[in-house]
């Protein structure tokens, strides 16, 4: 299931973080990439664990932490410290699938990466190309959003972002760890929470339908949430 959650950031954060970007010291990509991904990557990030990273990471962080719809979708155990990159003058990432298992830097934790994550920092019209294509049951998919929106999908799809031929292409990107490991388990739950929450303003919290269905939710939370 691919889920877009609209203005994560606002305009005006979205201006901060790219006044700090556009001055930051971005290095070749090449170097966080494993054996594969380096004959099909050709980017530019922002070195792990620097200052601006781990700053810019922690307030989206905590912009997550608030957020109903990223809880909802994500039901999250544990997130990978986000990272940046860039896209210019060509740059592109072939056709991959992430990693299963990584290493949070600086840890002893492992986290299995269930959802892959990317906000947007750029707005569509300041640059060409830059999709990100994400294979699904019914064939690719082409994300192009607006700066401060964030899409999320499943770490096991297979994903691309195509060549950037005009300006830069900045976003943010990390993974997730679920609390419910299944993915079609997880989208019923995601489902079945954005109904409750669409019914709620027009039932009275007393209702016996939406006081029962919250519990279905929660009973099947509860049977398929592994913590």
């Amino acid at each position: 299931m691919l889920i877009v959650i609209e203005q994560l950031l606002s305009a005006d954060e979205v201006h901060q973080f790219r006044t700090r970007l556009d001055k930051a010291d971005w290095q070749d990509g090449l170097k966080t990439a494993g054996t594969l991904a380096r004959a099909v990557k050709r980017n530019l990030q922002l070195e792990d664990g620097s200052a601006l990273a781990v700053e810019l990471g922690n307030q989206i962080l905590r912009k997550l932490g608030n957020h109903p719809q990223f809880i909802a979708a994500a039901l999250p155990a544990r997130i990978y410290p986000p990272k940046f990159n860039r896209y210019e003058d060509g740059g592109t990432y072939g056709a991959h699938i992430d990693s299963a298992l990584m290493q949070v830097p600086g840890t002893n934790v492992t986290l299995r990466s269930d959802l892959s994550a990317t906000l947007f920092l750029s707005e569509p019209g300041e640059y060409d190309g830059g999709e990100l294509e994400i294979e699904g049951p019914f064939g690719a998919q082409a994300v192009k959003l607006a700066a401060g929106d964030m899409v999320l999908y499943p770490s096991s799809s297979l994903h691309r972002v195509t060549p950037v031929t005009r300006g830069a292409r900045i976003a943010s990107f990390f993974w997730i760890e679920s609390m419910v490991r299944d993915e079609g388990e997880r989208a019923l739950l995601y489902d079945l929470d954005q109904t409750i929450q669409g019914l709620t303003p027009h039932l009275a919290a007393d209702n016996p339908h939406l006081v029962q269905l919250t519990g279905v939710y929660h009973n099947l939370l509860r049977r398929w949430a592994i913590t």
